[in-house]
């Protein structure tokens, strides 16, 4: 997966006329390696990456649909991989204490029951639903 993922984000760079340089590489590297949605100063920490460079390439690599930012309900951004480049859909939870987010999946038929409900908010609405994502809000078990 390694292998597909970079030459993925490759093509993705250069379809925005970017490079695919060693630091966003490494940063990759780093969210492909995490459990969860990192911050800022988590990615700079796992990857001892310098720090002026990082967010630039952070933002590089977002704007390219590489990195997907995720709110949580503290002011730190988190960034993880766009699910299109790893072909896992998942869904968040966050600490509305601490402000971790956490990755969690739901059932297949879940996931086919949330499809629906998108399809028939889109018939009722006009609204044109691209993806889907369900985030519960609450304390994770160190915050309790």
């Amino acid at each position: 997966m390694t292998d597909d993922l970079h030459g993925a984000v490759g093509v993705l760079l250069g379809d925005d006329g970017q490079r695919y340089t060693v630091g966003r590489r490494n940063l990759v590297e780093v969210l492909r390696q995490a459990e969860r949605p990192l911050t800022a100063a988590e990615i700079l920490e796992a990857g001892s990456l310098p720090q002026s460079s990082a967010y630039r390439n952070l933002a590089v690599l977002e704007s390219c649909g590489v990195v997907h930012r995720v709110a949580g309900t503290d002011e730190l951004a988190r960034f993880e991989l766009a699910e299109d480049l790893t072909a896992h859909h998942h869904h968040h939870l966050i600490c509305t204490e601490c402000g971790l987010v956490s990755d969690f999946t739901v059932p297949d038929s879940l996931e086919s029951d949330l499809a629906a409900v998108a399809h028939r908010v889109a018939l009722e609405t006009g609204f044109r639903a691209e993806h889907h994502r369900l985030d519960l809000l609450g304390r994770c078990v160190h915050c309790g």
